[in-house]
């Protein structure tokens, strides 16, 4: 009986070295950004699916979730009689934290996979290979207008998401738990501070970047045909995913910690 010796798969689609040119791929648009290479007027179409396209499902979660979090949360407040305080639990976790993590995870999910689906068919059918022929840079032309979309769209995806979580934490406590919205949200306002709302938009230009970059290098080291698309996107929403949380931990230290005296 004949062992096969060959490998499955070549150095080229081992995980570690397409997450290196994921890195790799980063650089390259920092460059090309700042020598102000791009094709703007692809960035119309993909700021669409990264927008509006998306906000549906980032509404109704961020929605669900904030109403999920104040039912537990009260719960455990109107054990100890601090129930007028539930909105400064609310914004202290869910706006600094689960909205934007929720949000991001639903982009990565839906633009993401559709980024690493696009660019991945048109390496496998050999479109790319076109571009260089035509002297057009793929960067420029594919990658850059996605990176671009996400950035400027994944701030405004969080706010309205914040603001829907705030909506439904509001109806959750004053439903279930009899608060009045006015004090819930007074709350809010007492625990959320100006610096929060910078750090949730820099949380979403970052993990913009994150979505995009990851989404698009897995699509263009894709090789083979149907199968490794689909590979591609699957394995580039986890990855981002997990570029995510990381990313968030690290933020959290830079920003919230605090010095133990």
């Amino acid at each position: 009986m004949a062992v096969n010796l060959q490998p499955t798969k070549n150095l080229e689609q081992l995980w570690i070295v397409r997450c290196l040119s994921t890195v790799l791929l980063f650089g390259q648009i920092s460059l090309h950004i700042l020598q102000g290479k791009t094709y703007y007027r692809k960035v119309l179409g993909h700021t669409v699916t990264a927008g509006p396209a998306s906000l549906p499902p980032v509404l109704l979660v961020n929605g669900f979730a904030g109403m999920i979090f104040t039912i537990q949360t009260a719960r455990e407040l109107v054990r100890f009689g601090a129930v007028e305080n539930v909105g400064g639990a609310f914004a202290l976790a869910f706006c600094r934290e689960l909205a934007p993590i929720l949000t991001a995870s639903i982009i990565a999910g839906q633009v993401g996979s559709a980024f690493a689906a696009e660019i991945g068919a048109m390496r496998v059918t050999e479109q790319i290979d076109a571009l260089y022929m035509l002297k057009t840079d793929p960067i420029d032309y594919l990658v850059l207008p996605r990176v671009i979309a996400c950035c400027l769209m994944m701030p405004l995806m969080m706010i309205f998401a914040v603001i829907m979580g705030i909506i439904g934490g509001a109806f959750a406590a004053s439903y279930f738990y009899q608060v009045q919205p006015e004090t819930f949200l007074e709350s809010v306002r007492d625990f959320l501070t100006p610096s929060d709302v910078f750090i949730i938009l820099l949380k979403g230009l970052i993990f913009g970047l994150i979505v995009a970059v990851n989404g698009c290098s897995w699509g263009l080291t894709t090789k083979g045909g149907a199968k490794e698309v689909g590979e591609s996107a699957t394995t580039a929403v986890v990855t981002t995913w997990v570029a995510i949380f990381i990313m968030d931990f690290i933020l959290a230290l830079i920003l919230f910690e605090q010095p133990i005296l």
